[in-house]
């Protein structure tokens, strides 16, 4: 092993290289000023961290230098050079904020104090990592290079994880690199920092797919050197009878993007997938961008909708590019299709280097480009969402696939993928979400509830007498859609719902094997060992009914309250039997949700396991506060106290309740069409389906429709949706729901 000496000595190296990077790029300061402000923290960062070291034995201020180069690739700014070799100062050294920003300055040691909360950040999956999570984003709304910092931080203890002796622990932060930092940096459009991080990953979670990958790639190397050479002259080759200057590069997949999609596509070899490489033009402007488009798709032939004009449409990250993809590309590989990128040279800076392009670097400090808007609204999601909702919301709001759709003006709105036009009527404007009452796309009426799609005009025709319905809040996905109808509902209509509320939570009462809602709503009199008033009991309704608790939380809630009181007299069946217990999830493999809850511990009747699980179970709760999972037709069940029963089903075999409708409908032709295209857009299930006729002019229509225990608004949007397809094609009718049963 290398003396303490000899590690100081390599790293000074790298502290050189490090400067003489950042004079690279810092033009507009003095070398000599820059080369100072590096070493001073360099310097003091070394002093900090003198005795600690690695579990590699190096010196512990090889990893924050490490971290420094790696984070030198977003081009930053002196501070956040300074920040970053100082990074872990605060956390781990005697050394304070009020120590570096008496050394460094108030900006320097607000970036420490912010990589410090941050490494407080665990992943233990993703309920217990919600408070984490709010430190991180508003971390990254404060000032979003603290994340910067962070993301090479991490990539080079990723890049050492496997020094960790703990292969767990190894495992455990893999998790958390891939399910919370990988995301981040995808958002930020910092891919080749989201690549590393995977790649890293893949090698941890799944190390024998990746040697196997691995090696498959290095027996396409030949080809892929082929690919390349051709195909990067036959681009110059295109491109040499125009008057325009041009860059031609080549792209690799990355392995972990490869290894998901012939996981999707059930691919055994990457030479089956046809787009692992890939051509880049880098041209001057934007008209030579689409100047260069016109040339490839007069020579080749193209594939449809494998265009993508993201310089008219950006991402929300501002990546902006043209992807086109074509056939016949070269003669040696006539049968392989090409993505071919064209960009200018700003768009490619962003595109290497995502949002930190977007940082005006000045010897004061950074500032950050308007165009990165929604950093901001991270901090309002974070104040506003209650934990319950805040996961859901941040992968749809933050990291799931976007939208861009434009109002009658030609504004361009961006919207999360299946937005509805409620969606984007509080997107838009205050005066438009509480009283939408019709929503025009492309110029055609549109259900309030069916999904936008990419390049779509919206058109919102309002109502002055219309209010929100919580309806609503089963379809719209934006935060800011479900906050402010929420909080329309706290505040008026309570009286209209209440009633509403009480059919709901009954259902689940039933399936509950518990007694429906009296009239003082007695069975909710004590939740959790103190005694609700009757306004108390219609406001824990009201969390059901704006979705800010689940009917199976309340439902939990009071069958443990009951428990609590519980006194038989005689020991259960399960007692008296003295059955013996498997541990299902580690035997049989499954997944149960008890009560639309995941993560719930439970164990098995060994009757039923014996039997193999079927796919109709329940759940049991003993005395003892134990789950039990049988099959509904289990003989033990018949000795047990009913109130104690749960709905449970195995994952992906959801339980299913049957709805009853009846429909009053005028005789026209294409009512049936109206109905089944509706059902079929809204994946319902028909169960039974009968027809009468009644009159000359009227016919009723009876149907019973499967649906999942999940999702029980959605006979009301099936309702509501039929009742507008109906009067947008003058047909009368009554519609009915006769009943609900199991």
């Amino acid at each position: 092993m290398k003396s303490y000496e000899e590690y100081i000595s390599e790293i000074d190296a790298q502290v050189e290289a490090i400067v003489s990077r950042a004079q690279a790029y810092m033009w507009d300061s003095e070398a000599n000023v820059i080369k100072e402000h590096i070493f001073l923290a360099y310097e003091f960062a070394k002093q900090a961290h003198k005795k600690d070291s690695r579990l590699s034995g190096e010196p512990y201020i090889s990893h924050t230098v490490a971290a420094t180069e790696i984070l030198l690739s977003l081009s930053p700014d002196i501070a956040t050079i300074q920040a970053c070799l100082l990074h872990d100062v605060i956390e781990d050294t005697i050394y304070t904020y009020d120590d570096i920003e008496q050394a460094f300055g108030h900006d320097v040691a607000d970036l420490c104090n912010g990589m410090s909360k941050l490494e407080k950040v665990k992943y233990r999956g993703e309920e217990r990592a919600i408070g984490s999570l709010r430190k991180m984003f508003i971390a990254m709304a404060d000032d979003l290079r603290v994340i910067f910092i962070k993301l090479s931080d991490r990539q080079h203890n990723m890049q050492t994880l496997h020094h960790h002796p703990k292969p767990d622990k190894r495992e455990r932060i893999a998790l958390e690199t891939l399910n919370i930092y990988v995301p981040i940096a995808a958002r930020l459009g910092l891919y080749n920092m989201k690549n590393a991080l995977e790649e890293e990953c893949f090698k941890i979670l799944h190390t024998q797919e990746y040697k196997k990958l691995v090696n498959d790639l290095k027996d396409l190397e030949e080809s892929q050197n082929d690919f390349k050479n051709s195909a990067i002259l036959e681009i110059q080759k295109l491109l040499s009878h125009i008057d325009i200057a041009h860059k031609v590069d080549f792209r690799v997949k990355s392995p972990y993007s490869i290894y998901k999609k012939m996981q999707r596509k059930g691919f055994e070899h990457p030479r089956d997938l046809y787009d692992i490489y890939g051509i880049r033009v880098v041209v001057p402007s934007i008209a030579d961008c689409y100047r260069v488009l016109w040339e490839i798709h007069s020579t080749w032939h193209t594939l449809p909708y494998r265009f993508k004009d993201y310089i008219a449409l950006p991402k929300p990250n501002g990546y902006q590019s043209l992807h086109t993809t074509v056939v016949g590309f070269l003669k040696k590989f006539t049968k392989q299709p090409t993505e071919i990128q064209i960009r200018t040279e700003d768009m490619h800076k962003r595109a290497e280097i995502g949002v930190a392009a977007h940082f005006e670097y000045k010897e004061k400090g950074s500032k950050i480009s308007k165009e990165v808007s929604w950093v901001g609204d991270l901090k309002e999601m974070m104040d506003t969402v209650g934990n319950n909702d805040l996961m859901q919301s941040l992968k749809i709001d933050t990291f799931k696939d976007r939208i861009f759709v434009f109002t009658p003006n030609g504004d361009l709105i961006n919207l999360p993928k299946w937005s509805t036009p409620i969606d984007f009527a509080y997107h838009v404007h205050t005066d438009l979400w509480d009283h939408i009452t019709i929503a025009k796309v492309n110029g055609s009426v549109h259900p309030l509830d069916k999904e936008l799609k990419n390049g779509d005009i919206i058109e919102v025709i309002i109502d002055k007498n219309r209010k929100p319905s919580p309806f609503w809040l089963g379809y719209v996905k934006t935060i800011k859609a479900k906050n402010n109808i929420k909080a329309y509902l706290r505040k008026w209509d309570k009286e209209t719902h209440r009633e509403r509320w009480k059919e709901i939570m009954n259902r689940y009462l039933e399936k509950s094997w518990l007694q429906a809602f009296d009239k003082d709503m007695t069975v909710l009199k004590v939740i959790d060992g103190r005694e609700f008033n009757t306004e108390e009991r219609w406001q824990l309704l009201e969390q059901i009914w704006n979705f800010s608790i689940t009917p199976a939380s309340l439902i939990r809630r009071i069958l443990k309250e009951l428990n609590i009181r519980y006194e038989p007299k005689n020991k259960t069946v399960e007692d008296s039997q003295n059955i013996e217990w498997s541990d299902v999830q580690e035997k049989l493999n499954l997944e149960i949700i008890i009560w639309g809850e995941e993560n719930i511990e439970y164990r098995s009747c060994k009757i039923c396991s014996k039997k193999n699980l079927p796919d109709q179970i329940v759940a049991h709760i003993n005395s003892r506060w134990h789950f039990t999972i049988h099959g509904r037709d289990c003989p033990v069940l018949k000795g047990v106290n009913k109130e104690r029963l749960m709905n449970a089903y195995v994952k992906w075999k959801e339980s299913l309740s049957v709805f009853k409708l009846s429909l009053t409908l005028e005789n026209k032709i294409g009512i049936m069409k109206i109905i089944s295209e509706t059902l079929f857009q809204m994946e319902i299930n028909i169960d039974e389906l009968h027809s009468k006729k009644i009159s000359p002019s009227q016919t009723m229509l009876v149907m019973s429709l499967e649906i999942h225990d999940y999702n029980y608004l959605i006979v009301d949007r099936f309702i509501e949706r039929v009742q507008f397809l109906l009067w947008k094609s003058l047909v009368s009718h009554r519609i009915q729901q006769i009943k609900h049963y199991e």
